[in-house]
């Protein structure tokens, strides 16, 4: 059987039921954290990625920039520059640390604490929040038909891999 052609003279290619299925999933993730973002920037003002910083600086207070950008599994350059967004709107301070000058620890103030206070759960995130409520074997499953998939693109942007989905 020939593929019908299309409108413009290119055959069609025959449709892949449980491609197209998958395509959703992946379409309804995508949106589902797209409207998240959407809601904690409208409600509190702060970016998704922002509000996820505050809210980890708030329970480690004096974390370093190296270490919070690990609990977050994003660059630490990217951590360095959402810090100094924050630091510039009065959200959070740099102060040395008393047991060691030479590296600083981070502060939250009154206003990000009023932000954290007004901002919609989760603060990580949709996406997080779901994968960290699967067990181990699904998300094992999960990471290597993922990989499976990434492998199959023809181009890649390997540098998304370090950045926080809100920024994407």
């Amino acid at each position: 059987m020939n593929p019908t052609p299309s409108v413009s003279g290119v055959a069609d290619a025959p449709t892949d039921t449980l491609a197209f299925a998958v395509l959703k999933q992946f379409r309804l993730i995508y949106g589902s954290v797209k409207q998240h973002f959407r809601e904690v920037e409208n409600s509190c003002g702060v970016s998704g990625s922002q509000l996820w910083l505050l809210h980890e600086i708030a329970h480690t207070p004096g974390v370093g920039v190296s270490a919070l950008a690990e609990r977050l599994s994003i660059h630490q350059s990217t951590c360095s520059q959402l810090v100094d967004k924050l630091e510039t709107r009065g959200l959070v301070s740099k102060q040395r640390r008393p047991d060691d000058q030479r590296r600083v620890g981070l502060q939250l103030s009154d206003k990000a604490t009023a932000v954290l206070a007004a901002a919609p759960g989760p603060v990580e995130g949709v996406l997080p929040q779901a994968l960290r409520g699967l067990p181990d074997e699904t998300l094992s499953q999960l990471n290597a038909s993922l990989a499976q998939v990434i492998a199959q693109l023809v181009t890649r942007d390997e540098r998304s891999a370090d950045k926080p989905l809100a920024d994407l």
